[in-house]
């Protein structure tokens, strides 16, 4: 699971950073340096987090996430389309990988390691 949700903060830090630019450069908005440092501080958070995947609370963490990701459609509007998506993936890679989880513990359990 880790590494599902890992690779979703991942790729969706690298999506935020490439919506900050397109919303500090398109000239729609007088303050281009409070978006860059909202969006640029979203992005190292984003990266933060996948090292909090190991607590507990990394998850609901994960999930706290997509509400600025998705609020990012009011600089961008397409963002509201590419935040709608990273919260299904964040979705399907904590469920799949939970899933994807319990199988690797039933094999491990069933083939014990030779040594």
């Amino acid at each position: 699971m880790k590494v599902l949700c890992s690779a979703t903060l991942g790729l969706e830090a690298i999506v935020v950073f490439l919506g900050v630019v397109v919303a500090g450069t398109n000239g729609d908005h007088n303050n281009t340096g409070l978006i860059f440092t909202l969006g640029f501080t979203l992005m190292v958070v984003l990266l933060l987090a996948v090292g909090t995947l190991r607590r507990p609370w990394g998850l609901t963490f994960g999930w706290l996430l997509q509400i600025p990701v998705l609020a990012l459609g009011f600089l961008v509007p397409l963002m509201f389309v590419m935040g709608g998506i990273f919260v299904v993936l964040w979705y399907v890679a904590i469920h799949q990988g939970s899933r994807i989880d319990l199988l690797k513990a039933e094999r491990a359990a069933q083939n014990p390691p030779i040594g």
